[in-house]
């Protein structure tokens, strides 16, 4: 229950956030939801005004159609044929008290007398206002689709009954295509309809976003609830529901984190009688928690494949993710020098940068404040599960964080800044491309969901990275032929995080390294590096060294004496520059120790040497211009 109560506490903590519109990434509204409260997606707008009567009526974009709209416990989980209505906005079939003169198919009973009857009760009672009346006697009116099929929003055909489907039978009597079947899926009786009030005197806010419209409702339906029950997760005596919220990743998910089929689905029969005695949740908690939950996955949670990785502060929200990038560290922190552009190659430099990152988001936490880390994911479309759940000391989280970004650093070139640039950053690089790194960019989304959960304890509890993935990445590292260049260099310097983390190398040259593989690689970044610049600018095929990668990783001593060969070529091509590449080749291949130089498969360690040998060379060519590369 410990996820419940935080989330329960998350939204205690952001109460002035309630009913307030952000904006996601890709421009989708949210909002952290009022309770007795949910979204849906609304077709149609219609305009009421103060007395009743029908003022205007238009189609919503598909952009501007998500309605934060009030439910009961039976509405927000209404299925199949059961009546149950929303309270206020509703489907054509329940709100139009003239759905069945047009046409509108009903099972059994309508709809719209279970709908009106409900609304009356709450325009009846202390806590309605104006608008809910307004609403109210207009629609108890019954001219709702007469109104609609006037103003042109909906059409009927030759009978005078709603058409059903756009087809040729109705094409042919209307002609070109109303908007109203492109906008709505499954014909105009699917339609929901949203409704606003307009004032002649005053500017009144729009219904769905009016904040005494929430409060409203909330008091009315307070009264509503059952007898009070122990709530498992406050310890108090409050209103029970064995009803909980869906729709928790998105506006179409039915999966649900809390249910209780009934007696005849077993879920809990040969241990308990009825549901509550497994666990009783507060109908406020509940709504409260996931209303939350749903506010939190919106503004800031990863979801891979229907699986979410959320992690949030009960009191400061946005706090760094396990599964970001160091680059998104320092882009998070507005006070941090190296937000930019990271280019420390020193790990002492990049710690102190890290250190400050860190302490400055430790500083925006209370004294006493947690951490929260949730993982979710559903098996099947009913039923939403935690997959992992961990509530930690602030000063735990942010030191595994920082240990984790000291330790599996490297630098990289692939990430963006503002203007859609590339950057050169230092650091560890995000669970979601070390994936793609092991994996390959068209990886499996259930395989880069899995290898992200996977890298979780590796962050949080410092455990080793698998082998599996390690040994994936340098296979794929090692074999640059099989990739375009930029996802190879991605690749390339992930890999050396991944390896570093158990290494604790540096980028810069260790000319005193001694270790064989090291070595090899070093021997291998000359030699491309000698070819890349024999070759003319506009030439960009593969060079040997590369085309021979992924043999000379298993057989170094046999690749090397056919890479040697073909440098000849290019030797000559250099002229004087040569002596350089020449000398450096003798210098580094006479430190192999001669037992050593052999056929035994090299370690992920010679792509250590291979970088920060090629960054070595590049960086004094930069400086020289182009020239000397002598020494």
């Amino acid at each position: 229950m410990s996820w419940l109560l935080n989330l329960y506490e998350t939204y205690e903590s952001n109460l002035d956030e309630v009913g307030k519109i952000a904006n996601k990434y890709n421009g989708q509204e949210y909002t952290l939801l009022p309770i007795s409260h949910t979204t849906q997606t609304a077709h149609i707008e219609v305009t009421i005004t103060e007395d009743g009567e029908f003022h205007t009526a238009s189609l919503i974009d598909k952009n501007e159609g998500s309605t934060l709209i009030p439910c009961t416990e039976d509405s927000s989980s209404r299925a199949g044929s059961k009546i149950a209505p929303y309270p206020l906005h509703d489907k054509l079939s329940y709100v139009a008290g003239d759905f069945v003169a047009y046409g509108g198919k009903i099972k059994k009973e309508e709809p719209f007398s279970y709908y009106i009857a409900q609304l009356k009760e709450w325009v009846e009672s202390k806590y309605a206002i104006p608008q809910v009346k307004s609403i109210y006697t207009y629609l108890s009116k019954r001219t709702l689709i007469k109104d609609l099929v006037n103003e042109g929003i909906l059409h009927v055909g030759a009978d005078g009954n709603l058409i059903d489907s756009w087809d040729k039978k109705a094409e042919a009597f209307l002609g070109e295509k109303p908007p109203i079947f492109s906008t709505v899926t499954g014909g105009q009786e699917s339609a929901f309809v949203r409704f606003t009030v307009h004032s002649s005197k005053n500017i009144l806010p729009k219904v769905w976003k009016d904040l005494e419209m929430y409060k409203s409702f909330i008091n009315f339906y307070k009264e509503q609830l059952g007898n009070d029950d122990f709530c498992y997760v406050t310890g108090e005596l409050l209103a029970g529901t064995d009803k909980h919220a869906n729709k928790i990743r998105n506006a179409g998910d039915k999966a649900k984190l809390i249910s209780a089929n009934d007696t005849s689905g077993f879920t809990f029969r040969g241990r308990f009688n009825k549901a509550n005695e497994v666990a009783s949740i507060s109908y406020e908690v509940s709504q409260k928690a996931h209303n939350a939950l749903k506010w939190l996955i919106n503004k800031q949670a990863k979801i891979i494949d229907g699986r979410v990785f959320l992690v949030w502060g009960n009191d400061a929200l946005d706090v760094p993710s396990f599964a970001d990038d160091s680059f998104s560290v320092f882009s998070m922190d507005e006070t941090s020098s190296a937000k930019k552009e990271i280019k420390s190659y020193t790990h002492e430099e990049f710690a102190n940068q890290l250190a400050k990152a860190i302490e400055g988001y430790k500083n925006d936490l209370s004294t006493g404040a947690n951490i929260n880390i949730l993982v979710l994911d559903s098996a099947t479309t009913g039923r939403l599960a935690v997959l992992y759940y961990r509530n930690l000391d602030k000063e735990m989280y942010f030191n595994r964080l920082k240990n984790w970004h000291a330790t599996c650093a490297w630098e990289h070139r692939y990430r963006k800044n503002d203007d859609q640039e590339f950057v050169q950053f230092y650091g560890a690089p995000a669970t979601k491309d070390i994936a793609f790194a092991a994996y390959g960019p068209k990886a499996n989304e259930k395989v880069v969901k899995g290898l992200m959960e996977r890298m979780l304890p590796c962050v949080i509890d410092e455990k080793k990275i698998p082998l599996d993935i390690v040994r994936s990445a340098i296979r794929r590292a090692s074999n640059p032929v099989s990739m375009e260049r930029w996802e190879w260099e991605k690749t390339l310097s992930i890999t050396c995080a991944l390896i570093n983390k158990k290494e604790g190398y540096t980028v810069s040259l260790d000319k005193e390294n001694n270790d064989r593989d090291y070595l090899f690689g070093r021997l291998l970044a000359i030699a491309d590096v000698l070819e890349r610049n024999a070759l003319d600018s506009s030439d960009q095929r593969a060079t040997n060294a590369r085309r021979y990668m992924n043999s000379f990783s298993q057989h170094p001593e046999r690749t090397w004496r056919t890479i040697q060969g073909a440098l000849q070529s290019y030797q000559a091509r250099l002229g004087e520059k040569v002596w350089y590449y020449n000398k450096l080749i003798d210098d580094v291949g006479t430190k192999i120790k001669p037992e050593e130089f052999n056929n035994k498969p090299l370690s992920g360690k010679y792509l250590l040497g291979f970088y920060s040998q090629r960054h070595d060379l590049y960086q004094k060519k930069d400086k020289d211009n182009g020239e000397g590369n002598k020494e």
